[in-house]
């Protein structure tokens, strides 16, 4: 729907195409990103519940990862639910003020998480590089402090870039080429000059990625070069096993938000894109509880004891 002011047409609301080469899988596409939104929601909340309720996981490690796993469950249902509602209905609608919503709500989670990411390379380099003085540096205010820093900075940054994109004109086509409310394909929709609001886009996100990547590759490259002086090869897996699920996360996170966001423009880019954006939003928190926590013998036990309690409370 399009509402006409004087010679201006606004765009009132926009239509999600999802995906049109296999709709006729509507079905079939609903029951799979419903058991994987379960299924996430089901992980990150099980990490969550046992850091809170076991002691023995009441570190900063398990903080940050606690509140990475709350992140990944808002990252998720900013954009399944109203994906389930598309397959469902059929009805790929969605209003002007509820799209940007979507948009500001997934990016700045997404900021979010990724700078909780950074820090938590950092918390792994204090850990394994200055064990004597992790304790007192990452001490409870601290990773508060460094929790909120990221939500903090997550929110100014998207804030702003979300403000800007939705002051442009949109009078029309209505068509959004994706599943979900993106940074990319709004703009593209903007009959105003968008070449601003792309160079914008542009340092946002290379500042994000960059700042969470530097962060990483230094915290690890000294990780690197602690575990090749450990004495024992027993030693040297233990320590590397912390991390190797760190970057198994990373990897995923930063492959498909580069391809996303920063890679060059090219014939069929929004096409690749949902299929990258699907990793982003779909696989990735999927993944993120089995790959960092749930594989976790001390997550395990911490589960085991909670159920535990649960049942003799009935």
């Amino acid at each position: 729907m399009m509402v006409s002011a004087g010679n201006v047409t606004t765009v009132q609301e926009f239509i999600l195409e999802g995906f049109p080469t296999v709709r006729s899988l509507g079905t079939v596409l609903f029951l799979v990103h419903l058991l994987a939104y379960l299924a996430s929601i089901t992980g990150n909340t099980l990490i969550i519940t046992a850091t809170w309720a076991d002691r023995r996981l009441q570190t900063p490690m398990y903080f940050f990862l606690s509140s990475f796993s709350f992140l990944e469950c808002c990252f998720i249902t900013a954009v399944i639910p109203k994906l389930l509602a598309i397959f469902l209905s059929g009805s790929q609608k969605i209003s002007f003020a509820a799209c940007f919503t979507q948009a500001f709500v997934f990016l700045f989670v997404g900021a979010s998480a990724f700078f909780l990411l950074g820090i938590l390379s950092l918390d792994r380099y204090l850990a394994i590089c200055k064990p004597l003085q992790y304790p007192t540096i990452m001490n409870p205010r601290m990773c508060i402090l460094l929790v909120t820093a990221c939500l903090v900075l997550g929110f100014l940054l998207m804030v702003v870039l979300v403000g800007i994109l939705s002051q442009l004109s949109f009078c029309g086509p209505q068509v959004i080429p994706h599943f979900f409310c993106d940074i990319g394909p709004l703009t593209k929709l903007s009959c105003s000059d968008t070449r601003c609001i792309e160079t914008l886009v542009f340092s946002i996100i290379s500042f994000l990625l960059l700042t969470s990547f530097i962060v990483t590759v230094i915290a690890y490259g000294n990780i690197v070069v602690a575990i090749l002086g450990l004495p024992t090869a027993k030693e040297r897996q233990g320590a590397f096993s912390t991390c190797s699920s760190h970057l198994i996360v990373l990897s995923l996170m930063y492959g498909s938000c580069v391809f996303i966001y920063v890679k060059p423009k090219q014939t069929g880019r929004l096409d690749s894109n949902r299929e990258a954006a699907l990793v982003n939003t779909v696989v990735t928190p999927v993944l993120n509880p089995i790959i960092y926590s749930l594989r976790n013998k001390q997550v395990h036990r911490a589960l085991k004891e909670v159920l535990s309690r649960v049942k003799l409370q009935k």
